[in-house]
């Protein structure tokens, strides 16, 4: 059976660094105590026990996602038509098959490993916050701050080398004090030569009893800033807005 949850190479930056995201826990794992507190008061907060089983279907950049998951077991799936016929791309527990018109392709492993990347890392940061509890996460409180007035705690997460070739990647993730809810997040990469980004999180919106966001994509004229620079930039606005990422036509419903 297929364990997805490591932090292996770049492949969308629509995102951020991929993750894969598999058999989940909403248990603790590695982190300070304050810092993991945070992060399962966020997971509770936008879905909560909702996460343990559902099937969801959306829209992202012409392309049509599914994501099904219940007890460890999943299936996630992506459609799209190219000069080729009708693609359709589905991983689960066992791993990737891709179809084209129904028919199985044959597929070198280098490309089944990109195409189960980009697969999962969609539907990781559309998930998010839930995932952050992996076993090779650690989480650590780092301060309190305000940002347009609202009070936040921000949380550092950094990977242990099992995660994978990208573990050498940080995380800065703001999670409203009151609200509990993720608002914004900011990551440091190092591959394709390196760079930083700052993501806002909008248009918030509950579907079968998990929270949703899209998020504005964020860079600085300068990626080699340190990351911990990035609120400032925010709130003086001297960030530039790279994407929107949106999910579109959301669906919830139960496991089928």
């Amino acid at each position: 059976m297929m364990k997805l949850f490591k932090h292996p190479q770049h492949i969308y930056r629509l995102f951020a660094p991929v993750f894969y995201l598999g058999i989940l826990s909403l248990m603790s794992s590695c982190g300070d105590s304050k810092g993991q507190r945070i992060l399962d008061d966020s997971i509770e907060a936008h879905g909560g026990s909702s996460y343990k089983s559902f099937h969801l279907e959306f829209d992202f950049r012409s392309r049509h996602y599914t994501a099904a998951r219940k007890n460890g077991i999943f299936t996630y799936t992506r459609e799209f038509t190219d000069t080729t016929g009708r693609i359709k791309d589905v991983l689960n527990n066992d791993g990737l098959i891709r179809y084209r018109n129904d028919s199985i392709l044959a597929i070198t492993d280098e490309r089944r490993k990109a195409f189960t990347n980009s697969v999962n890392s969609v539907i990781y940061f559309a998930l998010l916050p839930y995932g952050l509890n992996d076993d090779a996460a650690n989480k650590e409180w780092i301060k309190e701050t305000t940002i347009k007035g609202q009070p936040y705690e921000v949380v550092r997460v950094t990977f242990d080398k099992t995660a994978g070739v990208d573990h050498q990647d940080v995380f800065l993730y703001w999670f409203h004090k009151e609200k509990r809810t993720m608002d914004y997040f900011a990551y440091s990469y190092e591959s394709d030569g390196g760079g930083i980004r700052f993501r806002e999180a909008i248009n918030p919106r509950r579907i079968g009893g998990i929270l949703w966001q899209d998020y504005v994509n964020y860079n600085p004229k300068d990626e080699t800033l340190p990351l911990d620079t990035l609120q400032s930039m925010f709130i003086s606005g001297t960030l530039e807005k790279l994407s929107e990422i949106k999910m579109e036509n959301i669906t919830v419903s139960d496991y089928q």
